[in-house]
């Protein structure tokens, strides 16, 4: 059997939600997951409050495999996810010494004061492992299944990077397109059937609108190989069907 590994993604910010700041890291997130095998089940944007916060991780982190956050973990009051993520563990919010460490090595490097603000940056649940932060220093971390990162998109590629190669990746998940002439409309009910007979496939219709035409992409996805091309052959079957019948 194919081993399905899943993952929920929380993006954390009220920026996000008011439209101060558009999303970069979704996209990525999912291509990334995609590529290694790991289906992306749901992503929830929450804003800048505990409460939501904490509920939101709580409900995703026993659902799926892994949970990836971004946002929250920066200099400013505001920066709430560390201590949202240790009251979701039970656990203190304190600092952590090796991330101090670094923090204090790096703005005395650069003749920069390390003042009460940018300490903050080095709190985290205890407990957590961190995620090295190669752009900035800062690190994320890791606790239980819940992967805690920045929303600065250049430094959450660079942390997601870092996370990869300790991830349990799944069975890639396999795909083919069919390119339908027609509408949703037309297809939608024999469509629905080749999905009932393959129950191990997913396939998804995406309606099209290009010079003066409606047609549709179709595409087949499967984690085997012989599910896949079953269920190929049956959706070209029914758009050969549709053609000839004119």
């Amino acid at each position: 059997m194919p081993e399905i590994v899943t993952a929920a993604m929380l993006v954390i910010g009220d920026e996000i939600l008011s439209g101060r700041t558009k999303d970069k890291n979704i996209g990525h997130l999912a291509d990334i997951m995609t590529a290694i095998g790991i289906d992306l089940k749901e992503v929830r944007i929450v804003p800048d409050e505990e409460d939501e916060i904490v509920a939101a991780v709580n409900a995703v982190r026993v659902r799926y495999t892994y949970v990836f956050t971004t946002g929250g973990i920066g200099p400013t009051h505001d920066d709430i996810t560390a201590d949202s993520m240790a009251k979701a563990f039970g656990v203190p919010c304190e600092y952590d010494a090796k991330a101090y460490a670094l923090l204090e090595a790096s703005y005395a490097a650069r003749g920069i004061e390390f003042t009460e603000a940018r300490k903050r940056m080095a709190r985290m649940p205890r407990g957590s492992d961190h995620i090295d932060n190669p752009v900035s220093v800062a690190p994320g971390f890791r606790i239980g299944n819940v992967h805690v990162m920045a929303g600065v998109p250049s430094i959450f590629q660079a942390m997601l990077d870092n996370v990869v190669p300790t991830l349990k990746a799944g069975t890639k998940m396999l795909s083919a397109t069919v390119h339908c002439p027609f509408g949703e409309g037309l297809i939608g009910a024999p469509l629905a059937d080749i999905q009932k007979a393959h129950p191990d496939t997913i396939i998804g219709s995406y309606p099209k609108y290009g010079d003066g035409k409606f047609w549709t992409e179709l595409v087949v996805r499967a984690r085997s190989e012989d599910a896949l091309e079953a269920a190929r052959k049956d959706v070209e079957a029914m758009v050969a069907e549709f053609a000839t019948a004119g």
